[in-house]
């Protein structure tokens, strides 16, 4: 099960939005642990303190967070402190290992170590070295890690507000950070003392999910913070336990009571939020698009631009969608090719077809995906060697899917499947990823086609639109027959 969905999960189940530290820190280790001054006694204490905090905080929390530096500071009897640690975990509850890695060397071993060794669902990274350090984290579908785009501490802001205010340098980071994985992969960290930087991350990348380090002193800090950090849904935050509630002698008293106290200031955000007219329990006016994520990614690494531009149909449309960007970006294109299965494993056919040039990456990907064999029609066909109109083995008679990328007029995937038709293959059913709903299916099927899409331009639009990408005029351009 993905990260996102363990994490959510456990949402759910404990109505929470907390997550509990869990640092085998000598200096915080409370009296009623201390037993003696041998490293042995010192051991034991940090262990029973641990154990005994999981064991108060697993019905009021949805996720832990071990932070990898203390348990390295106590040498091998630390890492085995921690396996230990992670074993008591219920195994409900995800896992986040803060180890703020930052060295891009030793990335794919970490990464290995973390995510297959120690079973963790999710790891902190450093962002600076860029993506060369990200990817070898990412390469784990299941798993996700977060940056750390703007720590809270007194000399931070020297480096992070540099250049400037207007796009100073944590919020470079979040736009860069927001073309290396996809938001179920990849989160932010922010500091929690600075509530006005929150919310510029939260506006700057309204559908990621936000780790809060550090603890709001009061309440009146805890409403400003969730304010700042919420997404529209009064989701997006992790929020840490205090140290001093999971140091007490009955933390999760004071657990129960902090999280009915966030829940409350929940429901006012989304009572505040201009997203949702109404609310009722459990049902919200706006209904997100089950794709939100991938168009908002699309749209985040240039996918999506406007202007006028020649369609190769001949028409000219005042915006423009690229999707052959994708094949560099593997956390959208892994997303894509899942959104084209959804709809494949509903048809009957033998083999895929891509159109060249675009689709083919897609195709490649799909027959890989859904182990059926792959082949495509030339676009021209050469005057030397075996001069094959249909590339790729097959046998008269089969049924073959067609993929092609966006459907405007249907020109090239109804030439395309001509083209196998003519060597004796039955063509049924075209899939794309984008309908522009220029009535082109009905085209399709006036000429024996059934054409079946991931996404419409409309709903495109409309998720662009609530998520604040777009403003009203560019809404319109999307939406406007053309």
């Amino acid at each position: 099960m993905r990260f996102s969905d363990r994490l959510l999960s456990a949402m759910e189940r404990n109505q929470s939005l907390l997550y509990a530290g869990l640092d085998p820190d000598p200096d915080s280790l409370p009296k009623r642990y201390r037993t003696g001054s041998d490293s042995n006694s010192l051991l034991g204490g940090l262990r029973e303190w641990l154990l005994d905090t999981i064991r108060e905080t697993a019905e009021f929390v949805c996720a832990y967070k071990p932070t990898l530096g203390f348990y390295q500071a106590l040498g091998a009897p630390g890492l085995e402190l921690l396996q230990e640690t992670l074993a008591a975990i219920p195994t409900h509850i995800p896992v986040i290992l803060d180890a703020k890695h930052s060295d891009i060397n030793t990335s794919t071993a970490v990464a290995r170590t973390v995510f297959e060794d120690w079973r963790a669902d999710a790891c902190t990274l450093s962002p600076y070295p860029g993506q060369d350090l990200i990817a070898p984290f990412l390469v784990y579908p299941d798993k996700a890690v977060f940056v750390m785009c703007a720590p809270a501490n007194l000399s931070a802001p020297v480096l992070q507000h540099y250049p400037g205010t207007d796009l100073p340098l944590y919020l470079q980071m979040v736009e860069a950070a927001k073309t290396w994985g996809t938001p179920e992969q990849l989160g932010l960290e922010v500091g929690a003392a600075i509530p006005d930087i929150l919310a510029r991350v939260r506006a700057a990348a309204p559908e990621r999910l936000i780790l809060v380090l550090g603890s709001p002193s009061e309440e009146q800090d805890l409403a400003k913070i969730l304010a700042a950090g919420l997404n529209p849904h009064g989701e997006g935050l992790l929020l840490p336990a205090p140290p001093h509630i999971l140091a007490s002698d009955e933390p999760a008293e004071a657990l129960f009571a902090l999280r009915n106290t966030i829940n409350q200031q929940r429901l006012r955000v989304l009572e505040e939020s201009p997203a949702c007219n109404l609310w009722f329990p459990d049902v919200c006016s706006l209904q997100k698009n089950p794709h939100w994520d991938l168009i908002l990614q699309l749209f985040d690494i240039g996918c999506i631009t406007f202007g006028d531009h020649v369609q190769a149909s001949g028409a000219i449309f005042p915006y423009y969608i690229d999707l052959r960007k994708i094949i560099s970006q593997p956390q959208i294109f892994h997303q894509i090719v899942s959104a084209y299965a959804g709809i494949l494993k509903d048809l009957e056919f033998d083999r895929i077809a891509g159109i060249p040039y675009g689709s083919l990456p897609t195709a490649t990907g799909l027959a890989l995906r859904l182990n059926r064999p792959m082949i495509f029609p030339r676009k021209e066909v050469k005057a030397h060697g075996a001069k094959r109109l249909v590339e790729g083995n097959f046998h008269p008679g089969e049924r073959v899917v067609v993929v092609d990328d966006i459907l405007i007029s249907g020109n090239s995937a109804m030439e395309g499947a001509a083209k196998l038709q003519s060597v004796g293959l039955n063509v049924e059913d075209i899939v794309v990823f984008i309908d522009h709903e220029k009535g082109v299916k009905d085209r399709l099927r006036q000429n024996g086609y059934r054409g079946h899409a991931v996404l419409e331009i409309s709903e495109i639009a409309e998720t662009l639109y609530q998520a604040g990408r777009i403003e009203t005029e560019k809404f319109k351009v999307l939406v406007e027959p053309h």
